[in-house]
C-alpha cells in the first residue's frame, strides 16, 4: 500500500447488510492530511498508523478513511484539505501533524463549513472560538496547559532562571509566549531566548549563546525527531543544569535519535506515553491502555506513540459525534450534515479517550483539562512516570 497517494481504507458492506437490511445511504467520509513525510514524519507515521485502526462501521453506517501525506508543506496540507473537500466529499476532515499547517487550514474548514479536527497543539488553532474556528478542534493538549505544568516542575526543583530554544514557527512562537508567562507566575526569569529550524543540522551557535547564559534550566521547544539536536548540542556544550522539553519530544523516535543526550530531560506529556505506570485511580489509564494494545498488536511491542494517540482521539471524537449527526436526519455527504457532526463534536462530554477526558464546548474545542497531563523524566533511556513534579 502506497502511503503516499490517497489512502481508503474501508470494509464492504455485505458482511452487515444481511442483519441491517433497512439501512441504505451513502457512507461517512473522514478525510485525513498527515506530514507522513518531511521533518515531522515521525509525528505523522504513528498518525498514518492509526488510522487503520479506527471503526470502519458505526450505527450500520460505513465509514471510509481517505489518507493523504503533506510532506510537513504547509501549502500542500491546505492543498490536500482543499481535494479532499472538493473532489472526495468528505464530511470532516482531520489534521495536520504540525501547528503552521494546522492553523493555514482553519480558513479552508470556515470558508467551507467542514468540521477539522486538528491533530497539532498550539491553542490558537481553535481559541477563540469565532469565526472560521467554529468549525475546528484538536486532540492535543493546550500549550497553556503543558507550560503550567511545566513551571510548576521547574519551581519544585528550584530552577529561578530559564533558557529557551524552539522552532522559529508558530509551534516555538506559541511555546515562548505561554512559557514566558508561566515561569513569570513562578518567579522564573526568562535570561537566553534562540530558535532554530526544524530542518536545520546545527545550532551551535544558539547552544553556545545559551551556554554562556548560565540559566538553571533550559527548554526546548520542539516537535518530533529534531529536538534532539539542540538536546545533543547542549550536552556536548557542557552544559549541566536541568533540560526540559515539550510534549512534543514524547515520541520513541527521539529516544532513538538523542540515544544518552536525552536522559534526566523532563517534559510534560499526555497520560498515554507513561499509561502503564499510572495507578489504576488515574481517569485515563483503561482508554490509553486500550489503544496501546490496539497499536502495538499491529505494530509491535513497543511502537506506542503519542502522536498517533492524537490521531486515534480524533476518532474518538468522530465516532461519538456520528450517531448524534444522523439522528438529526442529515445524510452523509451534505452540508447540513457537516454542520450535525460539528454540533456534535461540540456538545462531547466526559468521553475518555488516550490522552485525557474530552469535555467540548461552544467556548473549548480543546475540551481538556488537568488529567490530559503527566510529568515524565527519561531514565536509563526509558520514559518513566514522575509522580512528584
Amino acid at each position: 500500500m502506497n502511503f503516499n497517494q490517497s489512502v481508503r481504507l474501508s470494509v464492504l458492506a455485505g458482511a452487515v447488510a444481511f442483519a441491517l437490511p433497512l439501512i441504505a445511504s451513502a457512507q461517512i467520509k473522514v478525510g485525513i492530511t498527515v506530514a507522513s513525510t518531511g521533518p515531522a514524519a515521525s509525528l505523522g507515521i504513528p498518525e498514518r498508523n492509526t488510522v487503520a485502526l479506527l471503526p470502519t462501521q458505526i450505527n450500520g453506517q460505513k465509514i471510509e478513511y481517505i489518507v493523504l501525506d503533506d510532506g510537513t508543506d504547509t501549502t500542500v496540507a491546505v492543498k490536500n484539505m482543499r481535494k479532499l473537500i472538493t473532489d472526495d466529499k468528505v464530511d470532516v476532515v482531520i489534521g495536520t501533524s504540525v501547528t503552521p499547517g494546522s492553523l493555514a487550514m482553519v480558513d479552508v474548514a470556515g470558508e467551507t463549513n467542514t468540521p477539522m479536527i486538528s491533530v497539532a497543539a498550539n491553542a490558537k488553532i481553535v481559541e477563540p472560538v469565532d469565526g472560521a474556528r467554529k468549525w475546528v478542534f484538536k486532540t492535543p493538549q493546550n500549550d497553556q496547559l503543558m507550560a503550567s505544568a511545566l513551571a510548576d516542575a521547574m519551581a519544585k526543583q528550584g530552577v529561578k532562571t530559564l533558557g529557551f530554544i524552539g522552532y522559529s514557527d508558530a509551534y516555538g512562537e506559541g511555546w515562548l509566549n505561554v512559557m514566558t508567562e508561566a515561569a513569570k507566575a513562578k518567579g522564573i526569569k526568562m535570561v537566553g531566548v534562540e530558535r532554530y529550524g526544524r530542518t536545520d543540522t546545527s545550532v551551535t551557535g544558539q547552544a553556545l549563546k545559551l551556554v554562556a547564559a548560565k540559566p538553571d534550566g533550559i527548554l526546548v521547544a520542539g516537535s518530533g525527531t529534531p529536538v534532539a539536536l539542540p538536546q545533543r548540542e547542549l550536552k556536548s556544550r557542557g552544559y549541566k543544569g536541568i533540560m526540559y522539553q515539550t510534549h512534543g519530544a514524547a515520541n520513541n523516535d527521539v529516544l532513538r535519535v538523542c540515544g544518552k543526550d536525552c536522559n534526566d530531560m523532563i517534559l510534560p506529556a499526555g497520560p498515554l506515553l507513561v499509561a502503564d505506570q499510572l495507578p489504576d485511580s488515574n481517569p485515563v489509564k483503561k482508554s490509553a491502555l486500550e489503544y496501546k494494545t490496539k497499536y502495538e498488536a499491529k505494530y509491535g511491542a513497543g511502537t506506542i506513540n503519542t502522536f498517533g494517540g492524537h490521531m486515534w482521539d480524533a476518532g474518538l471524537l468522530v465516532a461519538a459525534a456520528i450517531p448524534q449527526a444522523l439522528k438529526t436526519g442529515a445524510k452523509p455527504g451534505t452540508p447540513q450534515f457537516r454542520q450535525a457532526l460539528r454540533d456534535a463534536i461540540e456538545q462531547i462530554k466526559d468521553l475518555p479517550a488516550s490522552q485525557g477526558v474530552f469535555n467540548m464546548s461552544a467556548t473549548n474545542h480543546a475540551g481538556f483539562d488537568e488529567r490530559a497531563r503527566v510529568m515524565v523524566k527519561v531514565v536509563d533511556g526509558k520514559w518513566t512516570y514522575q509522580p512528584d513534579l
